[in-house]
């Protein structure tokens, strides 16, 4: 599902609501999140799962057109962990 089927679903589930309300809805609650985690926060979802970040190390990759080898900086990056509820869904 992309950003704008997820907006169509949620019209068609509130039709009491403008399409340009539910996409700022949706945008907040996307900012929200990316908010959060910039802050080194973490955000909790009960039932769906948890958005952190990981903090990677520097390291030395490669360029996998020349094989050169490449400093790729240390970075944080960020990671998402399934709640107990969808896992049991997803693996009925």
């Amino acid at each position: 599902m992309i950003r704008s089927e997820l907006v169509q679903m949620l019209a068609s589930d509130n039709p009491e609501l403008s399409a340009r309300e539910i996409e700022r809805i949706v945008d907040t609650f996307f900012e929200e999140i990316i908010e959060r985690l910039v802050a080194n926060g973490r955000v909790e979802l009960r039932g769906f799962g948890a958005f952190s970040t990981r903090a990677r190390d520097a390291r030395t990759g490669r360029n996998p057109r020349t094989g050169e080898a490449v400093d790729v900086e240390a970075k944080r990056v960020p990671y998402f962990k399934p709640g107990k509820e969808m896992r049991l869904r997803l693996n009925v």
